[in-house]
């Protein structure tokens, strides 16, 4: 099948912006974008599930070009609720240069940094050559925007739509871009780009956008405990990884894989069927585990991963455990209580939750289940690290 008929096998296509969009794809030699603000420095999974679709239309014959945008993250993208906070100048310059180095070794791609066309232009220019060019009835219109209404949206905000679109037509210009793929969510910012350039440079260019990838709940997948799953290994290792595959939702397993790993459609449904008959094994878990640990961070760290696991899970060794470290502000009078150590660990976010966890049998500390959330536990107890377990599979060391 081509390269259209593959991703919507998968998933990955939710709006299009010509139906002639599907012949060029699959015909390839199409050179896109695809864009990300550096608010942090490190991709997460969910922007892992978005640019892997550089390297799927690149083996279908196009070309990619990732776009981090140092200056539209100066500003920040409207959020449905409430304005972002401003970051400084610097943050952005070191966010960006730490995504570029991760996009550049993850996809081998060019990268393009939207500050560079951006810095330059001036307010009078800024308003004459692409202001115009929007309606502001038009703009009102479109969904982040018209969520904002009621509460309020500042000039700044709602110029982010300009800034994204002037990226389209500078792209389209200096780098013969005719298409732009984004999550569905910034579709209202892409036609405005398409919009731009048919209306300034009278040319036709083309974008779609992929459905968000999130868990059961329609809550964003990429998060365990309240931690994001970061792409950097410094900052989630490779085990804290596999334990997050590995106990992701088994209804949402089987779309896990069809977003984030390039097996074929007969080898998905071959998991798909051992998922359906034996479920415990797991099979499905492991090989999405697999697949995305050994396509980020290599084959040798996907290995350690498991082996770390399977000796994690028999008791056999607490080295590569992730681990919480106590201070002393954390014991009243040298202890600390168990529905407090649970929120410590990420497992609760409340004591209420801690409580419901421990009273219903869902908490242990060295294989010991807790059954009063009151138990307290001494200081020096930490010396050597208590594991502290919630469920069968979550595991966090704690030390001092």
């Amino acid at each position: 099948m081509g390269i259209y008929e593959e991703l919507e096998y998968r998933g990955l296509i939710k709006d299009v912006s010509d139906p002639s969009l599907k012949e060029k794809l699959n015909k390839g030699g199409m050179t896109f974008y695809i864009g990300t603000d550096p608010t942090g420095d490190s991709l997460h999974i969910g922007h892992f599930s978005s640019f892997l679709i550089c390297k799927r239309l690149k083996d279908a014959g196009h070309h990619p070009i990732v776009l981090v945008g140092g200056a539209t993250g100066l500003i920040g993208d409207p959020k449905p609720d409430s304005e972002r906070p401003m970051i400084l100048k610097e943050t952005v310059e070191h966010n960006f240069n730490c995504l570029k180095n991760q996009l550049t070794n993850m996809f081998g791609c060019e990268v393009v940094n939207n500050y560079d066309w951006s810095k330059d232009i001036n307010f009078i220019d800024f308003l004459r050559d692409f202001g115009k060019f929007f309606n502001v009835n038009y703009m009102l219109s479109k969904d982040i925007v018209a969520r904002r209404l009621d509460q309020g949206i500042t000039y700044t905000e709602f110029s982010y739509m300009i800034m994204q679109a002037l990226d389209f037509w500078y792209l389209n210009k200096h780098k013969n871009v005719t298409l732009q793929v984004a999550g569905q969510d910034q579709w209202g910012n892409i036609t405005a780009g398409i919009e731009l350039v048919r209306r300034k440079e009278g040319k036709e260019v083309y974008a779609f956008t992929m459905p968000l990838l999130t868990k059961s709940d329609g809550t964003k997948f990429g998060k365990t405990n309240g931690k994001a799953i970061w792409l950097d290994i410094n900052k989630t290792s490779a085990y804290e990884m596999y334990q997050f595959f590995i106990n992701s939702e088994d209804t949402k397993v089987i779309d896990y894989l069809k977003f984030l790993t390039f097996l074929s459609k007969e080898e998905i449904e071959v998991l798909e069927e051992k998922h359906r008959v034996q479920p415990h094994l797991r099979e499905a878990h492991k090989a999405l585990a697999k697949e995305v640990i050994t396509f980020i961070h290599g084959e040798e760290a996907y290995n350690q991963a498991l082996a770390a696991s399977e000796a994690v899970f028999s008791g056999k060794d607490t080295s590569n455990m992730p681990t919480v470290t106590l201070l002393e502000e954390d014991f009243v009078d040298g202890s600390i209580d168990a529905s407090s150590l649970l929120i410590k660990c990420g497992f609760a976010q409340s004591r209420g939750d801690a409580r419901r966890t421990i009273e219903q049998g869902g908490a242990s500390v060295n294989n010991e289940k807790i059954t009063d959330p009151r138990l307290m536990f001494a200081k020096e107890q930490f010396t050597d690290g208590l594991v502290v377990r919630k469920g069968k599979k979550n595991f966090i060391k704690v030390v001092l």
